[in-house]
């Protein structure tokens, strides 16, 4: 049962790292949009975003689930070119991503309100085009507070329930996470892989959400 309990650990953060890649490329770019551009539909769009902040990841995941599913949009589209998403690894990032990018959102967003664009415009002054005043002033000196989105979303993807289980099921050695395994185990009445499983996600939790804080002080 030990190796049961760490195959789902290790598992559960190699997604939740996979999850975290996949969102940090839109969340970086959503944030920076949100923080830096009023245009029409940008309330919307950062609505849109926001939203599984708000409503149960169960909702989310059967949301996904039609999108994604056989008949769905783009569960079509991946089925004509071969990709099997529904049910499997796959499917746990997806749901990890889609529920950690608002936390990642929200974060950058703050740190790139509190970058100076008067940095920005010096840069623009000596010839600096957009994109590398982006990568070159804005989003250094918005980093720590990327960096402090990203470790929040990472442990949100780690902790995932609900999304998951509806998107990627709960099968064990190919979709099972922490969260899905406690609530396996529990029905089971196998006391001892809860017990270990929930101080793994706590020891998780409680350093991303630490290194988070403290990139976050001034």
């Amino acid at each position: 049962m030990a190796d049961d309990v760490w195959q789902v650990a290790v598992f559960t953060v190699t997604m939740a790292v996979a999850a975290t890649l996949v969102m940090l490329p839109p969340g970086i770019v959503f944030a920076w949009l949100f923080a830096r551009r009023r245009f029409r539909g940008c309330t919307a769009l950062e609505t849109l975003v926001m939203l599984p902040l708000v409503i149960p990841p169960v909702a989310t995941g059967l949301i996904l689930l039609r999108l994604f599913g056989r008949r769905g949009l783009f569960g079509q589209v991946a089925e004509s070119v071969g990709l099997e998403l529904i049910f499997t690894w796959k499917a746990v990032i997806l749901a990890m991503a889609v529920m950690g990018l608002p936390l990642l959102v929200r974060a950058a967003r703050a740190a790139f309100e509190q970058v100076d664009r008067r940095y920005e415009q010096i840069a623009a002054s000596l010839g600096a085009g957009p994109l590398r005043i982006f990568f070159t002033v804005s989003l250094p000196l918005a980093g720590r507070g990327v960096l402090a989105g990203v470790l929040l979303a990472f442990s949100r993807a780690v902790g995932e329930f609900g999304a998951t289980v509806m998107l990627a099921g709960n099968m064990p050695g190919s979709t099972r996470t922490i969260a899905s395994g406690i609530y396996f185990y529990t029905e089971v009445g196998n006391d001892a892989a809860v017990t270990s499983l929930m101080l793994v996600s706590i020891m998780i939790a409680f350093g991303s959400l630490w290194f988070s804080n403290r990139l976050a002080q001034p």
